[in-house]
């Protein structure tokens, strides 16, 4: 059984566990455990739950309808109300089950069963777009959001982000037109998965990893897997080389090449605690740290002179949080804070 399918099978186990009856507030524990333990246990689930919500004929069929086969889907009367000719079933509810019945067997059969209708939805919606299909995504100032894409690969938008996405038979094709974009992507041998950023290329089949568009470069940072760096032809009209950067490496493309750093992964991971609402600094400059604030909010850290500029700053603070933030310089630094509506001026002390 392959990782992906041993993921849907435990989702499906999960799903009906969670519907059957009996579930207790240490299996809900352990369900948030699980889905916590992966972006893949998450998306697996949230897929399958889909399809359980649109498949209630399932839930009919448990409940013992007569034989027949389930009622049509219909919404003549107003939605959940039962076709002409068939009982009520919108209050029934499960027995509970007693201890001489065999769950195992019914959650198995039930668990292939929406396995099978989520791979015939996925193969459906396809085939509906004759093998091509197209999304835009975009998120506003302070905004982070995850989302599915059509494929089933994840994207995480960091704040003031965009993303334009294509897929077809051959490729899956997404253009960074703004900002970062955290990749968890679907395995998928036959099509690759490539993001692009000012003219370069970052090709994955199944990997974990994050672009980000700078206003001079892109950078990329890969947490799982490997990726592929294609550079785009140089000033002289020949191809640059191709980067293949492992999980740890930290990789800057910019007009005078691509410079990695291969780091341990939890080090790589730090780049992309925004995801988690914080902002990572190691020795960083009060100017670097300031510009990565203002990617996050509406009211801008400001910056009076070159002395202050320099300061170097460490720490872990929360991105939306640059008031506390200017008022810890303000405390620990020589630094004077002047407040304003919609900026914060940072003066040298």
């Amino acid at each position: 059984m392959t990782d992906s399918k041993r993921i849907e099978q435990q989702a499906a186990d999960w799903l009906v566990r969670r519907d059957a009856g009996d579930w207790a507030p240490h299996d809900q524990q352990a369900l948030e455990a699980w889905l916590s333990a992966s972006a893949r246990h998450k998306v697996a689930f949230l897929r399958l739950e889909a399809a359980w919500a649109e498949a209630g004929r399932l839930q009919a069929l448990a409940a013992g309808l007569p034989a027949g086969g389930p009622p049509p889907r219909t919404e003549a009367a107003g939605p959940g109300a039962p076709a002409p000719g068939l009982p009520d079933l919108r209050g029934i509810t499960f027995a509970p089950r007693h201890a001489h019945a065999r769950p195992g067997r019914w959650r198995h059969g039930v668990a292939a069963a929406l396995a099978m209708l989520a791979l015939g939805s996925a193969a459906w919606g396809g085939w509906q777009l004759t093998g091509r299909q197209q999304a835009h995504y975009a998120s506003a100032v302070g905004q982070v959001q995850t989302l599915t894409l059509p494929d089933g690969s994840l994207a995480t938008l960091s704040s003031d982000s965009q993303l334009d996405v294509r897929i077809t038979r051959q490729e899956r094709h997404v253009a960074l037109r703004r900002g970062e974009a955290f990749f968890d992507v679907a395995h998928d041998r036959r099509r690759p998965f490539v993001v692009e950023a000012q003219g370069r290329r970052v090709a994955a089949v199944g990997t974990r990893f994050s672009v980000r568009r700078n206003p001079e470069d892109v950078r990329v940072v890969v947490t799982e897997g490997k990726v592929r760096l294609e550079t785009r032809i140089g000033d002289d009209g020949r191809a640059q080389p191709v980067s293949l950067l492992p999980a740890g490496s930290v990789a800057t493309a910019g007009r005078n090449g691509v410079l990695v750093r291969s780091v341990p992964v939890a080090d790589a991971e730090r780049y992309l605690e925004w995801r988690e609402g914080f902002l990572t600094f190691d020795d960083t400059s009060l100017a670097e740290a300031a510009a990565e604030f203002n990617r996050f909010n509406a009211r801008k850290l400001e910056l009076a002179d070159a002395t202050v500029a320099d300061l170097r700053v460490g720490g872990n603070f929360r991105w939306s949080n640059a008031e506390g933030f200017a008022r810890l310089l303000e405390q620990g630094f020589p630094v004077r804070v002047e407040r304003h509506p919609e900026r914060i001026v940072l003066h040298a002390r």
